[in-house]
């Protein structure tokens, strides 16, 4: 058995674990003001993440509309505040 740091031990936890898109999703919420802006984030009522996608949920017709024509843009954004390339795809409900 190899040895670990705790750092890398949680690390390879979280790699294996269904509870590693919840605490993207936690990451991304942080930042998400910064990322798309206070009125965006005003009106966005939860973001998950599973399976690489990244749920967006608003009930703001015009806002889903906006959101749905800036996915990539988003998906960007994400990957760039996370440092990592997560997000393959952006579903706004």
């Amino acid at each position: 058995m190899g040895e670990y740091s705790i750092g890398e031990a949680i690390q390879q936890f979280l790699n294996q674990s269904q509870i590693k898109g919840s605490i993207q999703a936690l990451q991304i919420e942080e930042v998400w003001e910064q990322i798309m802006g206070n009125t965006i984030a005003k009106y966005t009522e939860s973001i998950k993440i599973i399976d690489k996608t990244l749920f967006i949920t608003t009930h703001v017709a015009p806002l889903k509309q906006e959101l749905t024509f800036q996915k990539e843009k988003i998906k960007l954004r994400v990957n760039e505040a996370l440092g990592k390339n997560i997000i393959t795809d952006v579903i706004i409900r």
